[in-house]
């Protein structure tokens, strides 16, 4: 930051000031990065309901202006960090093989299932979708997206190596893959999983997948 500052200045001596149009905001990016944080420890500490926009901006060490300039409302910064969970660390696996593929898929999700502060937001966010259609639409359009993009590229090239049917029940396929692991870490909730909990997973859904 500070290397960066010290560039900016030096350009500034050999260059022309810009002003930036009258009426706009800099947002900057360190401040919006720190509100999104101050949100995910907010959620897990009071939940929804009790979350507060100042609550947000005490945790930030911002002011609410800060937060309002950025969103107008709880629900929408709520729905912003509900977007980015969904695809945050989940990359496409890519190791030659299905079994491979699923194998690494269900450990970085049950990573990201089983932290602390994901395990508190996510249950409280279900609950207020029941209450809230905007929160429903946006946690199964971002999870969608998120899971289900990651698992159907697992899908078509183990399609293509020939390790499952041409053709295959696309819906029922990513039930397959998404569903076991997101009951037993979402909806039953055990503080560990079982060992050889995934290998076995992997195992099993690697045949199924097969089988359809």
């Amino acid at each position: 930051m500070l290397d960066r500052m010290t560039t900016n200045a030096e350009e500034s001596q050999t260059r022309p000031r810009r002003r930036a149009p009258a009426g706009a905001a800099v947002l900057r990016e360190d401040v919006t990065e720190a509100i999104r944080a101050a949100v995910f420890e907010e959620l897990a500490a009071v939940g929804y309901a009790r979350m507060s926009i100042e609550g947000i901006a005490r945790r930030a060490g911002v002011g609410k202006t800060a937060v309002y300039r950025r969103w107008k409302s709880k629900l929408h910064l709520v729905l912003d960090v509900v977007s980015a969970i969904a695809v945050m660390g989940l990359p496409t696996p890519d190791t030659g093989s299905l079994e491979g593929d699923l194998r690494l898929l269900y450990e970085v999700t049950s990573r990201a299932l089983r932290h602390p502060v994901a395990s508190q937001i996510i249950p409280d966010l279900q609950a207020e979708a029941a209450r809230n259609p905007e929160i429903a639409e946006a946690m199964q359009k971002t999870l969608r997206e998120g899971q289900e993009g990651v698992a159907l590229k697992i899908l078509v090239a183990a399609e293509q190596r020939r390790e499952i049917r041409v053709g295959f029940d696309e819906e029922l396929a990513l039930d397959l893959i998404s569903g076991p692991l997101y009951w037993r870490s979402v909806v039953i909730r055990g503080p560990k999983l079982p060992k050889g909990y995934l290998d076995a997973l992997t195992r099993a859904t690697a045949e199924a997948l097969k089988a359809l």
